[in-house]
């Protein structure tokens, strides 16, 4: 009995994890200045710790987004291009009571877009906005026509993508980030939860060691007897 036992456990003990879900939605990202891809000593993208409808940027800031299938923070592509605010704020000069916000718009790839659409090309906006308006604020200036959920999940911009909101892509292998956890899309008040459960690896781990528990206990009274 002990080898179909030891054989038992083994095989559960080497049973990889169940593949994590994705989730189809807009990733909102912050930086404080440079291009925002570290080639000039400009400040790298910075996952935001809240979602557009609360953050509140300042004059100068440099705000990113961009449409993929990722899981959470560790895993969510980037926007890519330049994110210089000298640039994309050239022909916007300041005035008094407002605020001007650089914003990188990534509507992603053909591969992360739902069943159907075509992503529209990255592009670049400087708005220009009442000094308390938030990012969702600067969007609405440069980018309608936006929806959002009724948890305030951004779930398209410039009618990107027509519907949906932070669909679940299971089996995905989502993400073209360096990592992973449990996390699902950002809301207005933020991206900080997890699923709190315990993972299958977890799981298969107790189960090696309650049956090899078993097993030891039965070979000892075989021995005695």
């Amino acid at each position: 009995m002990f080898l179909p036992l030891l054989a038992l456990a083994l095989a559960i003990g080497s049973a990889g994890p169940a593949l994590a879900t994705g989730y189809r939605y807009w990733s909102f990202w912050e930086q404080d200045g440079g291009r925002g891809d570290g080639r000039d000593g400009g400040s790298a993208w910075t996952y935001a710790t809240q979602g557009p409808s609360t953050a509140r940027p300042s004059d100068g800031d440099v705000q990113g987004l961009r449409f993929a299938v990722s899981q959470d923070a560790n895993d969510a592509a980037e926007p890519r291009g330049a994110a210089d605010f000298a640039s994309i704020c050239a022909k916007t000069p300041p005035r008094e009571g407002r605020k001007r916000v650089a914003l990188v718009i990534d509507f992603g790839t053909a591969a992360d877009a739902p069943s159907g659409e075509t992503p529209p090309e990255p592009r670049t906006a400087c708005a220009l906005v009442p000094e308390d308006a938030t990012t969702a604020d600067a969007l609405a200036a440069v980018a309608k026509p936006l929806r959002y959920d009724t948890n305030a999940l951004l779930c398209a911009i410039a009618d990107y993508p027509e519907k949906g909101c932070g669909d679940p892509v299971p089996d995905s292998g989502a993400g073209t980030g360096a990592g992973a956890s449990d996390e699902g899309p950002q809301a207005s008040g933020g991206e900080d939860g997890s699923s709190g459960g315990p993972s299958l690896g977890l799981f298969a781990g107790a189960g090696v060691v309650v049956l090899l528990g078993a097993a030891a206990v039965w070979q000892a009274r075989r021995r005695r007897g």
